[in-house]
């Protein structure tokens, strides 16, 4: 380490002003009615566990509230890697970051969490009749709205915030330069054989 690496709190510290009091203070060690309310209106959010970060997505409340300290998020199908899933197993923390496009703070949720293939738990939360293999009960430990300065700056949810895919090869492209395989699953191409599977999904 050279001698501008920071490795001890006390140092960390001398570099930032004490949090006011308002900000530790909003940390609540359960669901609220803001935080329910919150989870409700998100199709989105990100989900960490040991070394890695996933996103997931669905309709508007597609994350169920089962009680002030627990909450059900359905594993959709993906890529298949389980990464996350596969985290869990050997360490069961997990931190979550909930959205609402549009919104500019955002929901943290801190605990531990659990793998369950409950079919009856999971049922209500099928889509098109497809109940999900497997759900996350996440045990809340920590909860809180942060605040909206990231969003503002980057200027997220404004359409003059960036270029979107201007700046980048499609994904498909990426892939195959990444990957060396062209094509995409089926044999389709990349987008194509994305929104097949979203039809698959009876999504549109």
């Amino acid at each position: 380490m050279d001698g501008n690496t920071i490795d001890r709190l006390s140092d960390l510290r001398e570099l930032y002003a004490e949090p006011k009091p308002r900000a530790i203070a909003k940390q609540l060690s359960s669901l609220d009615e803001h935080c329910r309310k919150f989870i409700s209106l998100s199709p989105f959010l990100v989900l960490g566990t040991e070394g890695d970060v996933s996103p997931k997505g669905d309709h508007p409340g597609f994350v169920t509230v089962l009680d002030d300290k627990r909450i059900l998020i359905p594993d959709r199908g993906g890529n298949n890697r389980l990464d996350s899933l596969q985290n869990l197993l050997a360490n069961p923390k997990i931190g979550l970051l909930f959205f609402i496009p549009g919104v500019n703070e955002t929901l943290r949720i801190n605990g531990t969490a659990e793998i369950t293939g409950d079919a009856e738990l999971l049922k209500p939360m099928a889509v098109n009749k497809k109940v999900p293999k497997t759900g996350l009960i996440v045990h809340v430990e920590e909860a809180y709205l942060h605040c909206a300065k990231a969003l503002m700056r980057s200027k997220l949810w404004s359409s003059s915030a960036g270029s979107g895919r201007s700046g980048l090869p499609g994904m498909g492209q990426i892939l195959t330069d990444q990957t060396g395989i062209a094509d995409g699953a089926g044999g389709l191409p990349y987008q194509d054989s994305i929104e097949q599977a979203m039809a698959d999904e009876g999504r549109e």
